[in-house]
């Protein structure tokens, strides 16, 4: 088949493809519509079943954004050895006193030679700052630590304990023994003590103190005995004693024993008896 006849059958066959009617096509008409056509079929294709070209139409979400390092944050003392990623520390003596910058190599052989640990004090420092400590001091930074991170309570918790003045004598020992437990484990307690009518004879301070004072136990008032409401009520607060407090009932209880061992006993009278009285 001669070349003509090749040209011939491939523009017949571009002209039945590109449109389904004959006549007369310039190529640029020829060239846009088999352009559009082609870039419909493509797009067909694209979107069709037999597709493997995945679409996501879900807008791209941010990474997020790294944290910044805190310079005052607190840094878990831990013994690094050998394992030190800086190639420049500062270093601290086991007392705390600066030795300077040096490489980490120097520090390793000092730490070999003194016996102790390389322990990271602050990283974000510029060089950053070891310190050689012993196994006993690195323990003990960590129980420091572990303190400070322990939450704190933020308001103080009482409980609370109301008794009549005509209680028995035993329901008020369970009632001072709870009242015990709670004062071992950290809590204020109010005790109310709650009568029906006011009996001017009766001091209601003075008898909340009284049961206070039958406790096993030494305790301190954050709230002293008070009376309120027309002398209806009488009110105190318990705590643990502070240690100044507990030195004071210690001096106090060895100048009452030593004022009771040394009181002079009371002397007898001698008796006379029948037979001296006629003798005299």
């Amino acid at each position: 088949m001669s070349a003509g006849c090749v040209r011939w059958v491939l523009s017949r066959t571009v002209r039945a493809v590109c449109s389904g009617s004959p006549g007369y096509w310039t190529p640029a008409s020829r060239f846009n519509i088999c352009s559009e056509r082609s870039n419909t079929i493509i797009s067909f294709w694209r979107w069709s079943q037999f597709s493997t070209t995945v679409v996501n139409n879900e807008k791209e979400t941010p990474a997020p954004k790294k944290k910044k390092p805190d310079p005052q944050a607190c840094v878990t003392i831990t013994s690094a050895g050998r394992n030190i990623p800086h190639p420049d520390i500062e270093v601290l003596s086991d007392t705390g006193e600066s030795l300077g910058t040096m490489h980490r190599l120097v520090a390793i052989k000092l730490m070999e030679s003194k016996g102790l640990k390389l322990a990271l004090v602050s990283e974000h420092k510029n060089p950053p700052v070891y310190q050689l400590m012993s196994g006993k001091q690195i323990y003990e930074e960590q129980l420091k630590q572990r303190e400070k991170e322990k939450p704190k309570p933020d308001t103080l918790q009482i409980k609370e304990l109301t008794i009549s003045p005509a209680i028995a004598a035993h329901d008020l020992s369970i009632k001072l023994k709870q009242v015990e437990s709670w004062l071992e484990k950290k809590y204020h307690v109010r005790i109310t003590l709650r009568s029906r009518f006011v009996d001017t004879a009766v001091k209601l301070d003075t008898t909340l103190e009284q049961m206070v004072k039958q406790m096993g136990m030494a305790v301190g008032f954050a709230s002293p005995p008070r009376v309120k409401q027309d002398g209806k009520v009488a009110m105190c607060v318990l705590r643990l004693p502070s240690v100044k407090e507990l030195a004071k009932l210690k001096r106090d209880a060895a100048a009452a024993s030593q004022s009771a061992s040394s009181s002079p006993k009371a002397t007898q009278k001698p008796t006379v008896t029948a037979e001296e009285s006629t003798e005299r």
